[in-house]
């Protein structure tokens, strides 16, 4: 019976989703419905005919209780057949109405009036494009005549001042050969603008104008696209001779977005009436269909729900029997009862209580060391998954136990060293005798200073402790230490490393912030107040003075200018726009910065080995050319400033890798300078740590920021070959476009 429920209740579940798709489809009327109706209607017949067998089947196995004469068969009969009749016979009624107004109501649905409001609305849209086509054309004819008018004064003031008086959204002067002249508006910021074609250029000379609406077919598909209309007439030249070239004005305004909508809405709304119109029948029969499983869902329905509620009241009468005969053969273990609120609910219950006491202790006992066990579990899981490392530790310091993170964090599988002295691990030396220290010292003093635990930071790496550990960069740890019950020593710790790194990159940028602040306001007056200087004291001077003043004031503002560039260093590193990621082609883009370098004679030469089969990288190409720039400067710089040495060329290389084991793209500049002291290479990313005289030192630490915000990593370290420093490298490694998320790359794309 119980499996009887769940096959019904699951078949009830996925009719009715049947049911949901299908009238969600039913005005819908796309071929694929069309073709595959007849056998979405011998599918719905085998749904039905199931619904029929699996009533049947069920009617058998009531049938079969009842003959045998089992506890509330009677009773189970009784409910299924009066549920049945409940949901049967509204069922009827609700087919027969819904089957008549599906008959005879459909063809009410589709009005004549409505057609021809439809016709009507696309019929006025197509007359207000063409009164607005016509009115741009006369008004660009117009403009033609006053730009003619201006002959060789032609420049782009006059055009923009065409634009104003058009209210157009841009305008361009072509040549007839389609080289561009001049531009106003927007598309005077854009690389390669859209030229008119040779077809529309003849026109425009034959017939005096030619207009046409771009974008208009595209925002009827996405509702996005902008649509405009264009306009190309010839300017009549004022030369005379005969080789005089003919210009042409083009002129672009924006079709309104409330009349785009408006068009959009009539054309979807009239395509989907038709589509419609030509559904009918479709529409009858899908929901015929529909409303024919619906009665047969019903009946199913209303059968199951007399069997579950027929079995709900059955089975605590059940039970209760069950019950009395186990008493009476002397079995007294804990008995089931129902949660009910009824009576029969009530007496199972109280049946139960009677056997229940004697079973309490066992449970009682079992349940303690269940929780024991489940705690313990609990407790284990916990310091798993901790990022924070915990190590205990035993009376003499040797390591009893420790936890996956404080492996992470140390770098060194603690749980391999059990039983061994924490200074007595491999790279761990320095800081295990720190750690006994000031244990000892807490353990001596925590009397006097009534504390239970201490609390100490330590760095390690990087000239610190553990130096000659696993650490190849500076690792700060804020340790915590507290003494266990059995004289035991618990050890906790964590990386803080990112955190101090953070809080002194927002602590420099503060300070980059208030200094470009106070600095700037001051700039701009001492210039003004030197240019007005110079504007009221030209030819009121000998030459002698007028020299001296001109290259004082020369001086001022030359000298105000590298304030400003100084000031928008430090207003860049504290305002770094976020990084919008996009698919980049490093390899054109380092191409593109190496053009730039070519021309400089006295820089330092560049050499590029690029890896052709390098991917995409996913990154944003104006601060990838800000970090490149930053690089090859210094790189450059540092090459000029180290000595000539005759075995030595003096280059800067930029070399571009794809690693397919890392899944990485790696760029790196390399220079054959002097290389980095150790102290610089400790803090080279931090704000204002410089080796150069004239340098800020904001360089690198940009371009470490840049490279945070791309979840990059970049490396920096000196070029060795026996000892000996051949130059500095510093390298970037980007992550593939095509190994990114689907929904990051959609998302910038």
């Amino acid at each position: 019976m119980r499996l009887t429920v769940y096959f019904g209740a699951a078949t009830m579940v996925v009719i009715g989703l049947v049911l949901l798709y299908l009238l969600t489809q039913a005005t819908d009327p796309r071929e694929l419905h069309e073709q595959n109706y007849v056998h979405l209607f011998y599918i719905n017949a085998a749904v039905a005919s199931l619904l029929f067998a699996a009533i049947v089947w069920v009617a058998y196995r009531l049938a079969l209780r009842l003959r045998q004469r089992r506890f509330g068969s009677r009773l189970l009969v009784k409910l299924a057949t009066i549920f049945a009749l409940v949901g049967i016979a509204p069922g009827l009624l609700i087919y027969g109405v819904s089957y008549q107004f599906v008959s005879r109501s459909i063809e009410n649905w589709f009005d004549v009036k409505v057609e021809g409001a439809l016709e009507a609305g696309l019929s006025l849209g197509r007359v207000t494009l063409d009164a607005l086509s016509n009115d741009l054309v006369g008004k660009s004819r117009s403009a033609a005549s006053q730009l003619a008018e201006n002959g060789e004064s032609l420049n782009g003031l006059v055009l923009e001042r065409l634009v104003d008086q058009l209210n157009v959204t841009e305008a361009t002067v072509w040549s007839s050969s389609g080289r561009l002249l001049l531009s106003a508006g927007p598309v005077q910021f854009q690389l390669a603008p859209e030229k008119p074609t040779s077809a529309q250029l003849r026109s425009a000379r034959t017939d005096r104008a030619v207009t046409w609406i771009e974008g208009l077919d595209d925002a009827l598909v996405d509702g996005q696209t902008r649509a405009r209309i264009r306009v190309l007439v010839p300017i009549a030249s004022s030369g005379l001779g005969l080789a005089t070239e003919t210009k042409f004005l083009l002129v672009s305004r924006d079709l309104p977005s409330n009349l785009v909508a408006n068009a959009t809405a009539v054309v979807t709304a009239n395509r989907e009436y038709q589509e419609r119109a030509l559904a009918r029948q479709g529409l009858k029969n899908m929901y015929t269909g529909t409303l024919t499983l619906s009665l047969f869902l019903a009946v199913f329905g209303a059968v199951l729900l007399a069997v579950v509620l027929g079995n709900q009241i059955a089975r605590p009468l059940l039970l209760l029997a069950e019950g009395v005969s186990q008493v009476a053969a002397g079995d007294l273990t804990p008995k089931l009862a129902m949660s009910g609120r009824d009576e029969l609910g009530g007496l199972t219950r109280a049946f139960a209580s009677m056997t229940e006491q004697l079973a309490d202790a066992r449970q009682t006992v079992e349940r303690s060391m269940f929780q024991a066990d489940e705690a313990r579990a609990n407790l284990q899981t916990i310091l798993d998954n901790l990022t924070a490392g915990v190590v205990v530790l035993g009376a003499s310091g040797e390591i009893r136990s420790s936890n996956p993170g404080a492996t992470r964090i140390l770098r060194v599988p603690l749980a391999a060293q059990q039983g061994v002295l924490l200074e007595d691990v491999g790279g761990l030396e320095a800081f295990g005798q720190a750690v006994r220290l000031q244990f000892d010292e807490f353990l001596n003093h925590r009397n006097e200073r009534g504390l239970d635990h201490w609390q100490r930071s330590f760095e390690l790496g990087g000239g610190h402790l553990g130096s000659q550990g696993p650490f190849d960069q500076t690792v700060t740890l804020v340790a915590r230490g507290a003494e266990l019950p059995d004289h035991a020593r618990l050890l906790v710790f964590d990386d803080i490393s990112e955190i101090v790194s953070a809080q002194r990159a927002q602590a420099w940028g503060e300070v980059a912030r208030r200094l470009a602040h106070e600095i700037k306001n001051p700039l701009t007056p001492i210039q003004l107040s030197a240019e007005r200087l110079e504007r009221r004291l030209t030819g009121k001077l000998l030459d002698a003075d007028q020299a001296v003043l001109n290259k004082s004031v020369k001086t001022i503002v030359d000298q105000v200018d590298a304030m400003k560039r100084l000031v928008n260093e430090f207003r860049d590193y504290a305002r770094l726009p976020a990084a919008v990621l996009s698919p980049v082609d490093l390899n054109e883009l380092v191409q593109d910065i190496a053009h730039l370098y070519e021309s400089d004679s006295h820089v330092v030469p560049l050499r590029l080995e690029l890896e052709p089969d390098c991917p995409l990288v996913l990154g944003d190409a104006q601060q990838l050319r800000q970090v490149v720039h930053n690089l090859l400067q210094n790189a450059q710089d540092a090459v000029e400033a180290s000595p000539v040495v005759m075995d030595r060329a003096r280059e800067v290389i930029l070399r571009t890798q794809w690693k397919p084991d890392g899944r990485r793209v790696r760029l790196s500049v390399m220079d054959t300078g002097l290389g980095f002291a150790d102290h610089i290479l400790k803090r080279a990313f931090e704000p204002y740590v410089t080796t150069k005289i004239k340098g800020t030192g904001l360089g690198l630490a940009v371009v470490k920021k840049i490279v945070d915000e791309h979840g990059a990593r970049i490396d920096i370290s000196n070029r060795l070959s026996g000892g000996t420093v051949l130059g500095a490298q510093v390298s970037l490694s980007l992550e593939p476009y095509n190994s990114a998320p689907a929904t990051t790359r959609h998302k910038d794309l």
